[in-house]
Formats: C-alpha cells, sequence, structure tokens
C-alpha cells in the first residue's frame, strides 16, 4: 500500500488519508465518470481529483484500463452484495422464487447504480479476463442459477430436456436489456404508464411466469419453408 509520505499525496487530505489511495482513485474515477464520461476517464485526472502527485497511482493502475477495471471490481462486490441481499429478504426454499430474486436484486442495483452499471457492463472498457475477482464473482452467480434450474426441473417445474446454459443466457439478457432500457430513458416511449422499477419488476415476473408454464409445452422445429 502507499505510503502517506509520498510526494503530494497530503495535497488533499480531505480525500487521501491513511493509506486509501486505491479506494480514492476509484472514487474520483466515479466523479469524472458521472460528470463527464468514461471517455474523459485518465489515471492523472483521478490523481489529481484525489489530491495525489501524478505519478502516485501508477504503482496500483498502470493504464485507465486497468483503474476502470478496479471500478468494476467494486461495481461487482456490490451487486453480488445487492443479489444475496435480494435472496434473503424471500426467505422461501422455491427454487424459482430464489432464481426470481437474483434478477430483481440486479434490477434494483443497476437502476439505483447506472455510473457502476455502465463500466462493469461495458468490456470495452474494463479487462475483464485479467480480473479473478470478476471473473470468479460472475462464475459464482452463474452456477447459483444453473443450480436453483437443477433444482426446479427435479421438482418438475422445468421440463426434463431444459438447456440450462441457454435458459442462464436469456435470463441474463432478459434483465441486462431491463437495466439497460431504464438507464437509457427508453421506458417513457415503450412503457409510459409506470415508473421504471415497477416496470421492470412486471416484466421480470412475466418472464418467469413463461418460463416456467412452458415447462411441457412442445413447438414445432422451425424449417426453412416456414413463413
Amino acid at each position: 500500500m502507499t505510503s502517506p509520505t509520498d510526494s503530494g499525496e497530503a495535497a488533499n487530505p480531505k480525500r487521501y488519508h491513511h493509506g486509501n489511495l486505491v479506494e480514492a482513485l476509484i472514487a474520483a474515477t466515479v466523479e469524472i465518470i458521472e460528470e463527464r464520461g468514461a471517455e474523459h476517464v485518465s489515471v492523472r485526472e483521478a490523481a489529481k481529483r484525489a489530491g495525489v502527485s501524478p505519478g502516485a497511482p501508477f504503482r496500483h493502475f498502470r493504464s485507465k484500463s486497468a483503474l476502470l477495471t478496479a471500478v468494476a471490481e467494486q461495481a461487482m462486490n456490490r451487486l453480488t452484495e445487492a443479489v444475496a441481499d435480494a435472496q434473503s429478504k424471500v426467505a422461501s426454499a422455491d427454487p424459482i422464487v430464489a432464481f426470481e430474486a437474483i434478477g430483481q436484486g440486479y434490477l434494483e442495483w443497476a437502476i439505483s447504480n447506472p455510473t457502476h452499471f455502465q463500466i462493469i457492463s461495458s468490456r470495452t472498457l474494463i479487462d475483464f479476463d485479467a480480473s479473478e475477482s470478476l471473473r470468479g464473482q460472475n462464475e459464482a452467480v452463474r452456477r447459483k442459477m444453473i443450480d436453483l434450474l437443477t433444482q426446479a426441473q427435479q421438482q418438475g417445474r422445468l421440463a426434463p430436456d431444459t438447456d440450462f446454459d441457454h435458459l442462464v443466457l436469456a435470463a441474463r439478457a432478459f434483465v441486462y436489456g431491463l437495466a439497460r432500457m431504464a438507464i437509457d430513458g427508453h421506458f417513457p416511449e415503450w412503457h409510459p404508464s409506470e415508473p421504471p422499477s415497477l416496470a421492470v419488476r412486471k416484466a421480470l415476473r412475466l418472464f418467469m411466469s413463461q418460463m416456467t408454464n412452458s415447462k411441457t409445452q412442445k413447438r414445432p422445429e422451425v424449417t426453412c419453408g416456414d413463413r
């Protein structure tokens, strides 16, 4: 950890103190994104806002991508906590209810934290593959979703031939799309009668009901001659 005696690091004692340089730089980066957009982030600008010398951050973050990846790691930690909290509130052994709670926790967190959601969602801004914590926590959520679907299938709630990988992909795409639409302001023209927070909750409930209600339905194969 960086020593508080480094040159320039006492310039802003309200921002940086007691060795919390990494946290200060992440907070400064979030401020820059909220004020000017991710394209204006630089390690030097974050250092300036944190009240440290221009070279101080480079022992922790050697590039803009590394700095934004740290913001994404913070976002993933908070998202994981939000999902766990949402699951704890349902207090149900029903795997379908627990599966829906993951989506609800994701949506509530994303809509309440649009800046962190933007960074964690963009693979062009961060180095996802280089972050063990991002990969690990993402895989943990995916595995949890598959475990819940397995339980639901064993209870007869899903068809025996359900493709879990594609169902998880569809569920992830659905909640991501809802969050993206809400944050980007698309709801007024697509669903003007309700606030986004309520609309996304109802949409997810509809997705879940369709997922379970169609467990025994067989759809015909689509051929090139179908119109």
